[in-house]
């Protein structure tokens, strides 16, 4: 048992060293194109959520069983809080898989919860080159930007972000008095 174990470390190490050696990660960007459309025609917040849980399943949807056990292993790292030990493994992934837009947002995500925004921004970018409907990327590009103070593109992204889910829960942010509310009624 101490064997496989150590040779499934093994693997995972030594593939990650070799970015031509990640397949072609799996095409959802239909699926998440008709889970976009029935956000958009959701009647409440709580429908629009449910759907939106729905993307997650595509986008973190790993190239290969390697990439998956180390994007699942820098969740877990981030979501306990030791985001040093998430972006390690994410650039791991990213190392391995520079074509797995998720790989670049859960890296952006961990250096955003460090308050890091500029280390953030470019895997924002990458992200969503990669994967252009990403709505949670260009929601965090948002974020990210709101939190460089570069207030006018944070409230473009967000808007974009709207354009695919109205119903983002970041929407506020541009409501009267809101951090990125147009100008003329951020009062």
């Amino acid at each position: 048992m101490k064997q496989i174990t150590y040779a499934a470390i093994l693997l995972i190490t030594s593939t990650t060293a070799h970015a031509d050696e990640c397949p072609v990660a799996p095409d959802h960007s239909a699926d998440v194109s008709g889970v976009i459309a029935q956000i958009q025609q959701a009647e409440n917040e709580q429908a629009a959520r449910l759907l939106s849980n729905q993307l997650w399943e595509f986008w973190t949807d790993a190239p290969d069983e390697s990439a998956q056990a180390v994007l699942d292993r820098g969740m877990t790292r981030r979501n306990a809080w030791d985001l040093l030990g998430a972006i390690e493994d994410f650039n791991k992934l990213v190392a391995y898989c520079p074509s797995y837009a998720e790989g670049y947002n859960q890296r952006a995500f961990a250096h955003y919860l460090r308050q890091d925004f500029q280390a953030a921004l470019p895997d924002l970018d990458k992200a969503i080159e990669l994967s252009p409907n990403h709505v949670a990327a260009i929601s965090g590009r948002a974020l990210t930007l709101l939190g460089l103070q570069r207030i006018d593109e944070a409230r473009e992204a967000l808007n974009q972000a709207l354009e695919l889910n109205p119903w983002l829960s970041e929407r506020h942010l541009l409501a009267p008095g809101g951090p990125l509310a147009p100008p003329g009624e951020d009062i």
